[in-house]
């Protein structure tokens, strides 16, 4: 299996390629884990890859173009993943690991800053991925838990694979949560205000143009309603 993992710090992952259990599972070929630097997909001088978020707000949020380029570029025809790592995203359970074990290629997107543009889902992403609870710096870690996860899955990885069925969650669907007064995240989008790639165009939404901050607040509230409902209805 081949992990390609984008992201704009791909140092980070030198340590972890070189752990025990992982170098192990490089070496015997069972996995190939390349990280990509996001910058590499730009075509300004400065390579740039965020923008500051429509609507206002704090931080930074990264663009549609240079990871829409990316995963074109490294996707392969035939049994392969791209995922998206957000805190809003759906849990990810041992249940989804066993699941991705089915794939040739995992292509795995890791944000940083304030978030990704929403509309790389719309033309790259084919799952939003979340490992819990809590917000980190960016999507660097959640992949390395998808990695690890899903690679000790794999036949030779581990040396008794009968180990694994003995483990916890290796027949469950998962556990019930608590019930939690929380919402995911509303969407964040940055320049450009419109995209047409492949025959589809994304634009951002009219409102978080509009200048009037009443109306913005009130349609994140809304998204957050809306997402949350969709994509975790444990949360109450």
């Amino acid at each position: 299996m081949t992990f390609d993992i984008l992201t704009i710090f791909p140092r980070l992952f030198d340590g972890f390629c070189d752990q025990a259990l992982i170098a192990r599972a490089i070496k015997k070929k069972i996995i190939r884990l390349s990280p990509h630097n996001l910058r590499d997909w730009t075509h300004d001088a400065h390579r740039t890859v965020d923008g500051r978020p429509y609507g206002g707000g704090a931080g930074m949020v990264l663009m549609v173009e240079p990871i829409v380029h990316a995963v074109q570029e490294l996707k392969k025809r035939h049994r392969s993943r791209v995922i998206v790592f957000s805190a809003k995203g759906k849990l990810f359970t041992q249940a989804d690991a066993r699941r991705l074990t089915r794939y040739e290629q995992l292509i795995l997107i890791c944000g940083r800053y304030e978030g990704i543009d929403e509309r790389v889902a719309a033309f790259a992403a084919d799952e939003e991925v979340s490992i819990g609870e809590y917000v980190l710096f960016g999507g660097e870690v959640p992949a390395m838990v998808v990695i690890e996860a899903v690679t000790r899955l794999l036949p030779g990885s581990i040396g008794k694979q009968k180990s694994l069925a003995d483990e916890s969650f290796g027949d469950a669907k998962g556990l019930a949560h608590q019930q939690l007064v929380a919402f995911v995240e509303y969407p964040h989008y940055t320049r450009p205000e419109k995209i047409k790639l492949g025959g589809k165009t994304r634009a951002v939404p009219k409102v978080l143009l509009s200048g009037n901050h009443a109306k913005i607040d009130a349609w994140r509230r809304q998204q957050s309603v809306r997402l949350t409902r969709r994509r975790r209805p444990e949360l109450k």
